[in-house]
């Protein structure tokens, strides 16, 4: 069982509004499967979204913040735990620690800047925990097509494509909280 998620998204909530209703039912998924929700330690856009929704149904979140982004992205109070750091690479290494598996909703550079390091220590064998991308709309389409189209233009391995799964929805996520095992190095 995956007893932890880290989330990567978006420190705006976008111009559609099925982006934070997936936020929301992402959160209350991981408070409902007793799933603890690692994120960024914001409480704007996706981020606080994901985060409250959690809180509200009873789930566990722990944020990762840097010292430098207290103010911009202003971090969420009420959570069980809050990690100030001073870098974006300690948070990316302690974000990572603390989870199981990771989910990457919708979000701008620096939510690909996140995934694409665990895409790339997934690739080298740094971990092993599953990545998935969720988001309405198709929104990770060009992103699954432009992995494949590196695997197939000879600059990554073939696999290229497979090292982050999409999912259609919060039922898949649902499925992939009971069914998969934890691991990672």
């Amino acid at each position: 069982m995956i007893s932890s998620l880290l989330l990567f998204c978006g420190s705006r909530p976008g111009h559609d509004p099925v982006h934070a209703e997936l936020a929301a039912g992402l959160g209350a998924l991981c408070a409902a499967r007793g799933v603890t929700l690692v994120y960024g330690g914001g409480r704007v856009g996706l981020m606080g979204v994901a985060a409250r929704a959690a809180k509200a149904a009873g789930g566990r979140v722990i944020g990762i913040i840097p010292r430098l982004l207290m103010t911009t992205e202003i971090a969420q109070d009420g959570l069980d735990e809050l990690h100030v750091v001073e870098t974006l690479h300690e948070r990316k290494a302690l974000m990572h620690r603390m989870s199981d598996a990771i989910i990457a909703l919708p979000g701008s550079i620096g939510t690909l800047d996140e995934l694409f390091e665990s895409l790339t220590w997934r690739e080298l064998g740094i971990h092993d925990k599953p990545i998935w991308l969720l988001g309405g709309k198709d929104y990770w389409q060009p992103l699954t097509a432009l992995l494949g189209h590196i695997g197939a233009a000879g600059f990554g391995p073939p696999h290229l494509g497979s090292l982050a799964e999409p999912l259609t929805g919060l039922p898949d996520l649902a499925e992939k909280l009971g069914n998969h095992q934890a691991g990672g190095h």
